[in-house]
Formats: structure tokens, C-alpha cells, sequence
């Protein structure tokens, strides 16, 4: 899991990890153990197999599975040990840009953090950093927007191509509405490449007060 995270790959972690609710109404504690542990370590995501495809009760597991996330997420260490296993930032300004975005929104309490990707890289390298704000991921990609949607902490969303700041500003705005992440007169951080539309140009930070 460390060494995708260097790598700014996504960390799935799946197959069995409920396996006797395939049969069972409720886990053992070694397995909803396992899924906790995956949660502290940072996984993505953690993904059911046989349990929701053809266990016995596939609607109670992702239930379980989802209570087990919340309350791990809700544990009072769980934010010290995710901050603690923090990748080290690369030596380029793209890695430095999307770290300075985490850290700058979290330190004047934006909810979050809008990130315009081509590719998926700049979100990505956001989520490596595991902030604790939300993660909008702007792609005019629908193939990527769809992958996105498995990246720690992200909400994706497709949007047009943007040619200047001002459609950057107004766009981040309207995303961030849209998706119920901000509201007026909260500050929100956005992060870009110029030129627009560029893959691997992430250079750009910006803070945006929404409009009433």
C-alpha cells in the first residue's frame, strides 16, 4: 500500500474480507478487524467479492461494510495514524503544488479542494497526501471522472474544458454548489495547470471565496 502510494496509484483492497456473510448474517470479529485495518492504513477503497455477488445476504454486507468504515472514520486516532503514514512529497512542482493545496485548505478551513485533471494525476496526488477535506475532482473525461470516483476522499464530476481563470473561478464555484461541498461565504481551494487542459502542468493555486 506504501509503495502505490509513492507511486500515486489507487490501493484497492478486496476479495474475502467479509467472507462468512456469504453465508452469515454478520461477520467475525477477525474480519471486520481486517476491514478496519485497511481504513487505517489508507486504503482507497475496500471492495466486496462473492459476499455481495452471491452470498446470502448481499444487502446486509455492503451495510456492514459501510458501518465498519463510518465508525473507523469516526475513531478519535483515526486522523493521527492516517496523518502518520504520509508519503514523502516527490522533488517537483506538481507533487509541491498539490501538497501546498492540502495543507493551505486545511488551514483556513475550506471544505474543500478543486482540482481540474486531464488525466487524474492531480487528484491523485492530492488523495496521496490523505487531507482531511473534501477532494473535487474537475475532469473533462468522463472515462476518468468514472475512476475517479474509487480515489480516497474525491467526488468527481465532468465538465467542459476551461480556457481562462475566470471560467476556472466560475466552474469551481458551480462544482462545488452543485455538489453540496461549500456554500457562501466559505473559502474553497482550487488547484490547475496552465495551460488549461495540459496532462502533467499542475502549477497553478488559487483561493476562492463563493459569492452570496
Amino acid at each position: 500500500m506504501r509503495l502505490c502510494r509513492l507511486a500515486v496509484k489507487s490501493v484497492i483492497i478486496a476479495t474475502q474480507m467479509l467472507d462468512s456473510m456469504v453465508a452469515a448474517p454478520t461477520p467475525t470479529r477477525a474480519e471486520a478487524s481486517d476491514v478496519a485495518t485497511a481504513v487505517y492504513d489508507g486504503a482507497d477503497a475496500v471492495m466486496l467479492s462473492a459476499e455481495s455477488a452471491s452470498g446470502q445476504y448481499p444487502v446486509e454486507v455492503v451495510a456492514m461494510m459501510d458501518r465498519i468504515i463510518s465508525k473507523t472514520e469516526q475513531d478519535k486516532a483515526y486522523r493521527s495514524i492516517v496523518t502518520a503514514l504520509r508519503s514523502e512529497i516527490e522533488e517537483s512542482p506538481p507533487h509541491a503544488v498539490a501538497s501546498a493545496a492540502t495543507d493551505l485548505a486545511q488551514a483556513i478551513h475550506a471544505p474543500c479542494v478543486v482540482a481540474y485533471t486531464s488525466s487524474g494525476t492531480t487528484a491523485s496526488r492530492i488523495a496521496r497526501t490523505r487531507p482531511d477535506v473534501a477532494i473535487l475532482a474537475v475532469t473533462p473525461d468522463e472515462n476518468v471522472a468514472r475512476r475517479l470516483c474509487l480515489l480516497w476522499g474525491a467526488h468527481s464530476v465532468r465538465s467542459e474544458d476551461i480556457n481562462s481563470y475566470e471560467e476556472m473561478v466560475e466552474q469551481a464555484e458551480v462544482n462545488a454548489r452543485a455538489e453540496a461541498l461549500a456554500q457562501s461565504p466559505e473559502f474553497i481551494v482550487v488547484i490547475a495547470g496552465v495551460p488549461f487542459g495540459t496532462a502533467g502542468t499542475t502549477n497553478n493555486l488559487r483561493i476562492v471565496q463563493l459569492r452570496p
